[in-house]
């Protein structure tokens, strides 16, 4: 169980998109995220008929490193850290290392 998930709201740390929001799109296994509307860079595309690729500029996002992002808390406005935390029933559940209040419902 990671404590980063796909569709989490996450807010980066660090680097040049430092405080942009975005939900996480994919989680590479090379403790990397790619987060929607972050980290966006431009690629050099050449034509490609055969697969139906237009040639041109295209502008696409690139992964960030799972330690330079930290979960949205709604309650908070804030990123913070996520630990984990077993309940009663037997069930392992994020929280928030703050507040101590569940992520998952």
């Amino acid at each position: 169980m990671s404590k980063i998930r796909k569709g989490d709201e996450v807010v980066i740390n660090t680097g040049k998109d430092k405080g942009k929001h975005g939900t996480v799109l994919r989680v590479l296994e090379s403790g990397h995220v790619l987060v929607e509307g972050a980290n966006k860079v431009k690629k050099h595309a050449k034509p490609n008929p055969m697969k139906g690729i237009n040639g041109g500029i295209m502008e696409k996002e690139m992964p960030v490193d799972i330690s330079n992002v930290a979960l949205f808390n709604r309650a908070t406005q804030k990123g913070e850290r996520v630990g984990f935390k077993m309940l009663e029933d037997g069930r392992k559940v994020r929280v928030f290392k703050s507040s101590g209040e569940v992520v998952d419902a």
